[in-house]
C-alpha cells in the first residue's frame, strides 16, 4: 500500500516540470528516483539536502498538521497525541523507515506519550533514549553518517536554538534575561528581533553549527551559504510537504484531484530550487576543508579563537571590519577585476573533466555548444556561469559518453535551436537514444555534409569533415572508427580562427589534410591529446595555442608526452584544462589570446601571421583576395576585404564562401538551401 502511494504522487507530479516532479517526491516522501542531478548537486552544495531525507522536520509538519486539526474538532488531549502517533506512524510506513526517519520517530512517540499523559516535556531525555534505543536495536546506525546528521541537528536545535532565540528576541522568557537585554533598549547597545524571527534565525543556525563537525569528518567541506539557503526555503517546506502527502493520500482513489494538489506544491518546490540555484553561484557557497580528524582539529581552534574575538567589544568591531571588506572585496571588486567569463570571450572550453564540452559565442545570451561532456552538472554550470540561456547550434562531434552523456546540462531551462551529428553513422544504440531524446523535445537534428556553414554574432562556423559519401576511417579498433567519425569545425573571427578537431585519430587526421588543408590559430587538440596524432597534420595547421581538454588523474594516459612534445616542436603553447579549469579563447590587441578562469591576464596573444591572410579592411569579413599568392590563410581562400562578416552586415545562418573549402557549385546551391532551413524551421534567428 506505501508502494501505491509513492507511485500516486510520482504520477500527480508529472504534471509540473522535470526538477519539480523530481524534487516533490524526495521532499514528501524521500522518493529521489527522479531527480534532476543539477538540483541535486545545488541542494548539496547549499546545505539543502537534507530536505531529499525525511526526517524529523517532516514527521513535525504532519503530526502538527494532525494536532491542529484535532484540536479544531475539539478533541481530547489524549485523542489528539493518539491521532499525532498514528498520523507519524502512517508517514514513517510511507516514507520508508531511514535512520533518520526512525530516530524521528521514535522521538515523535515519545512527545506523544508526554503529551498524552499531561508530563513536562524533555526533548534532549526523548532524543538520548531514542539513540539508545536505535543503536541497540540496529548497531549499524553507530556507524551511519546519516544518522549522525539527524542526531546532531536535532541536539543544535534542542540544545542551542532556544538560547540564542530568547538572546537575539525583543521578548524574555524571565525577568533574569529581560535584565540582560537592558542595553538593548534605545541607546543599548544590541539590535534585538521579533521572537518569531530570532526563532526562525536560531533554528536554521544551531541545526548547521551542530552538524559542521559531522560534515567535516564527512566530506572536508564547510558551507557558509548553508544557513541563509535554509532561512529563504523554510517557508516553502510546510507547504510542499503537506500538499504532497495530502497528493499521496488521495491518488490511489482521486487522480485528478491529485493532479490539483501537487500544482501548488510544484510552486513551493520551485521556489526550493530558485534559492539553491542562485545560492551555489555566490562567492564561497562551498569552502574546502582538510576532511577527518585533521580537519575537525582545525575547527575546534578556529571555533576557540573565534570566540576569543567576539569575547570583547574591541575586538568585535575588529572583526566584523574584516569580515565586512573581504565580503564587499568578494563580492564587488573581484567580479570586477577578475569576472568570468572575461570580456570579448569567443569560446569557452569548459573542466568537465575527462571529456569535450565548449561554447562559441554568438552573442548576448547565446553560445553554439560542441559536445556536452560525461557529466549534466558540470556542463550545466559551465553554460551557467557563462550567462548561456539560449543555443542556436548544438554539435555532438560522435556518439561517445564522454561527449554526449552530459547532454541533460544543455538542455535544462535552455532552447536548442538544432543537433548536428556526423554524417558518418556510428554507435547505433548510443546513437539511436540521443535521437529518441531529442525527438522527445521536438528538437530537429541534422547530419550536414562538409561545407555547411552558419554564422552566429561575432563567429563563423564551417562543417569540413567528415565526408558524408566516405568509408570509415578504421583504426586501433570500434572506437576509433567513432572517434574516425567525429565532426569537425571550423570557426573563424575577426581576430584569428580555430580547428575543432573532436576525437579524430591518425588515419582521419591524415585523410582531413589530404581533402581540406586548413590553417588556425588555435587548435582544440584532437581525442584529448591522445598519442595518435598525425605530425604532418598538426603541423600544418600553423596553430600557435594547443586546448587540451581532459581529466586530472585520468587512466587513459592522456594527453600523452609525445603529443605534448609534437606540439611545444611545432611550436603550439598546450592548455589544459585539468591544470587551469576552464580556458577562454578571448579577442585582444586585434588577436587571440587564452584566459584561464580566474586569472584575467593573458601571458599571450595569438594574431593573425605576416603573410598567411589578407588584410584586414574595415568590416573585417571575407571580401577579397588578400596576401600569400591572392589567397590568404584561411585555408585555400583569401583575406579580409572591407565589407565582410563581422561589421555592420552581421546575419545568422549566413552561409561562408563555398570555394572557401573547394566546394561545387551544386554544393552551394545545398548550402543556401540549409540557410534557408535554419531561418524557416528551426528558430535560429
Amino acid at each position: 500500500m506505501a508502494g501505491s502511494l509513492r507511485a500516486g504522487l510520482r504520477t500527480a507530479a508529472d504534471a509540473l516540470p522535470p526538477d519539480q516532479r523530481g524534487l516533490l517526491p524526495g521532499l514528501v516522501v524521500g522518493d529521489v528516483s527522479r531527480m534532476d542531478p543539477q538540483v541535486s548537486a545545488d541542494l548539496k552544495e547549499t546545505g539543502l539536502n537534507h530536505l531529499n531525507a525525511v526526517s524529523g522536520a517532516n514527521l513535525a509538519i504532519v503530526a502538527g498538521a494532525t494536532l491542529a486539526l484535532s484540536r479544531l474538532l475539539r478533541l481530547s488531549l489524549t485523542t489528539r497525541a493518539g491521532f499525532a502517533a498514528l498520523a507519524m506512524l502512517c508517514f514513517a510506513v510511507v516514507a520508508r523507515p531511514s535512520p533518520s526517519v526512525l530516530r524521528a520517530l521514535l522521538m515523535g512517540l515519545a512527545a506523544c506519550v508526554a503529551l498524552a499523559t499531561g508530563r513536562a516535556k524533555d526533548g534532549f531525555a526523548a532524543l538520548s533514549a531514542t539513540v539508545l534505543l536505535l543503536t541497540l536495536f540496529a548497531p549499524e546506525l553507530a556507524r551511519s553518517y546519516g544518522f549522525a546528521l539527524s542526531v546532531a541537528a536535532t541536539a543544535g536545535i534542542l540544545l542551542i536554538a532556544p538560547r540564542w532565540r530568547d538572546r537575539w528576541s525583543r521578548t524574555t522568557a524571565n525577568k533574569e534575561d529581560a535584565a540582560e537585554h537592558q542595553d538593548a533598549r534605545p541607546g543599548g547597545g544590541r539590535l534585538l528581533l521579533p521572537r518569531w524571527l530570532a526563532e526562525a534565525v536560531a533554528v536554521p543556525a544551531a541545526a548547521q553549527v551542530a552538524v559542521t563537525p559531522v560534515l567535516v569528518l564527512m566530506s572536508g567541506q564547510v558551507t557558509p551559504v548553508a544557513l541563509l539557503a535554509n532561512l529563504l526555503v523554510a517557508p516553502a517546506v510546510a507547504p510542499a510537504t503537506l500538499l504532497g502527502f495530502g497528493a499521496a493520500l488521495v491518488a490511489p482513489l482521486w487522480p485528478d484531484a491529485a493532479a490539483l494538489l501537487v500544482i501548488p506544491a510544484g510552486y513551493a518546490v520551485g521556489w526550493i530550487i530558485t534559492v539553491a540555484g542562485w545560492a551555489v553561484d555566490l562567492p564561497f557557497a562551498t569552502v574546502p576543508w582538510p576532511s577527518g580528524l585533521a580537519g575537525l582539529g582545525l575547527l575546534a581552534v578556529t571555533v576557540a579563537v573565534v570566540m576569543i574575538v567576539l569575547r570583547r567589544r574591541a575586538w568585535r568591531v575588529l572583526a566584523l571590519t574584516l569580515a565586512g571588506t573581504a565580503l564587499v572585496a568578494v563580492l564587488v571588486v573581484r567580479p570586477l577585476v577578475g569576472s568570468w567569463p572575461p570580456d570579448r570571450w569567443l569560446v569557452i572550453m569548459c573542466d568537465v573533466g575527462q571529456g569535450d564540452g565548449m561554447v562559441i559565442a554568438a552573442g548576448a545570451g547565446q553560445g553554439v555548444v560542441v559536445d556536452t561532456g560525461p557529466d549534466p552538472v558540470l556542463m550545466d554550470k559551465c553554460l551557467r556561469r557563462a550567462g548561456i540561456k539560449d543555443v542556436p547550434l548544438l554539435v555532438l562531434t560522435h556518439p561517445h559518453a564522454d561527449h554526449v552523456n552530459g547532454l541533460p546540462g544543455v538542455l535544462r531551462n535552455r532552447r536548442v535551436g538544432a543537433v548536428v551529428i556526423s554524417s558518418r553513422p556510428t554507435n547505433p544504440q548510443a546513437s539511436t537514444r540521443i535521437s529518441a531524446d531529442l525527438a522527445r523535445r521536438r528538437i530537429p537534428e541534422w547530419a550536414v555534409a562538409p561545407g555547411t556553414g552558419w554564422r552566429f554574432g561575432p563567429s563563423e562556423v564551417s562543417v569540413i569533415a567528415p565526408e558524408a559519401g566516405g568509408g570509415p576511417a578504421h583504426g586501433q579498433g570500434e572506437g576509433s572508427t567513432i572517434n574516425n567519425a567525429s565532426v569537425v569545425l571550423w570557426v573563424r573571427w575577426r581576430a584569428g580562427s580555430m580547428l575543432f578537431g573532436g576525437d579524430l585519430e591518425t588515419e582521419a587526421q591524415d585523410e582531413l589534410l589530404r581533402r581540406h588543408p586548413v590553417r588556425a590559430d588555435i587548435l582544440k587538440t584532437p581525442h584529448h591529446g591522445s598519442n595518435r596524432q598525425s605530425p604532418a597534420f598538426l603541423a600544418s595547421l600553423g596553430a600557435r595555442a594547443a586546448l587540451i581538454s581532459v581529466g586530472a588523474d585520468n587512466d587513459y594516459g592522456h594527453p600523452a608526452p609525445s603529443t605534448l612534445a609534437l606540439l611545444q616542436r611545432i611550436g603550439a603553447t598546450p592548455y589544459r584544462t585539468d591544470r587551469s579549469g576552464d580556458l577562454a579563447v578571448v579577442e585582444r590587441d586585434g588577436g587571440l589570446a587564452i584566459v584561464a578562469r580566474g586569472d584575467p591576464r593573458a601571458p599571450k596573444a595569438y594574431g593573425p601571421r605576416r603573410g598567411d591572410r589578407g588584410d584586414q579592411g574595415d568590416h573585417g569579413g571575407h571580401g577579397g583576395h588578400g596576401g600569400h599568392g591572392g589567397h590568404g590563410g584561411y585555408g585555400d581562400h583569401g583575406g579580409h576585404g572591407d565589407h565582410g562578416g563581422h561589421g555592420d552586415h552581421e546575419h545568422q545562418g549566413e552561409r561562408l564562401p563555398g570555394d572557401e573549402l573547394g566546394h561545387s557549385r551544386a554544393l552551394r546551391r545545398r548550402l543556401a538551401f540549409r540557410r534557408t532551413r535554419l531561418r524557416g524551421t528551426s528558430g535560429l534567428n
